[in-house]
């Protein structure tokens, strides 16, 4: 299977109706080639009914450029999105293409996957904010979405949005010595950064489960978080540590 069929296979997934994480034309999916360009969903296509030709093929050095250039307009960010394309017989890239390539670039993340995922944004969207994921209810969400989330309040998406998950990043590495595997935006929605494109659809498919069991437990009295040293166990111990590789190794 070539990058560009796996990453249409992964949109697809992502983009089925019945898991609800995303519908119409929300959400993007990306995946980096390892010669300074990567591939991520044009705008205005579906996650659901994605082809090769829904793809774009982005430089990382032109966004970086755009990314740098701290008083843009509108139409620049337009015109912009446009100039970072390594094929200029691509479509126009996702808006979302700069946050894209920034998470691509994190240790070890070579595939991302961004959903609008009903039960995680009907708490992002709460006054409880991202707040809930920042304790852990159950074992599992641990080992597949980490014991930490990375949480950006809102704000508009494009280069606004990728600057914040830019900083954001930074700081959530020099906390916890590795990026996040989950990235919650306020009144938006998930990112998952994975090694593979199974990673990026496990995590999003457990993070849609740890947030139905919060909606669950928040509307039969509240949640009974587990205590950070528990939390801290599960994400160090061995056997954890094994069962996390076999579900990855099944990429």
């Amino acid at each position: 299977m070539t990058p560009a069929e796996e990453l249409v296979q992964l949109s697809r997934e992502l983009g089925r109706e019945d898991r609800q994480l995303a519908i119409l034309g929300e959400g993007n999916t990306s995946h980096d080639l390892g010669d300074g360009t990567f591939l991520v969903k044009a705008s205005g296509t579906s996650l659901g009914t994605l082809t090769p030709d829904g793809l774009s093929r982005v430089s990382h050095e032109k966004v970086d450029t755009l990314l740098a250039n701290e008083s843009v307009t509108e139409q620049e960010i337009e015109d912009g999105l446009v100039a970072c394309l390594a094929d200029p017989a691509c479509k126009k890239p996702s808006v979302e293409t700069f946050l894209h390539s920034l998470c691509l670039r994190e240790p070890g993340v070579k595939w991302t996957g961004h959903t609008h995922t009903t039960s995680v944004l009907a708490i992002l969207a709460s006054k409880h904010g991202a707040q809930p994921f920042h304790r852990h209810v159950c074992p599992d969400a641990i080992v597949v979405c980490g014991r930490h989330v990375l949480t950006i309040p809102y704000i508009n998406p494009g280069l606004d949005l990728a600057r914040a998950v830019r900083d954001g990043l930074a700081k959530f590495r020099a906390q916890h010595g590795k990026p996040p595997k989950v990235i919650l935006m306020e009144n938006h929605g998930p990112v998952a950064l994975g090694s593979s494109s199974k990673e990026v659809l496990n995590i999003m498919l457990m993070l849609d489960k740890w947030a139905r069991v919060l909606l669950g437990a928040f509307a039969t009295g509240g949640p009974n978080f587990l205590a950070e040293e528990d939390a801290a166990k599960i994400d160090g111990r061995l056997d954890e540590a094994y069962r996390r590789k076999m579900i990855e190794a099944k990429a």
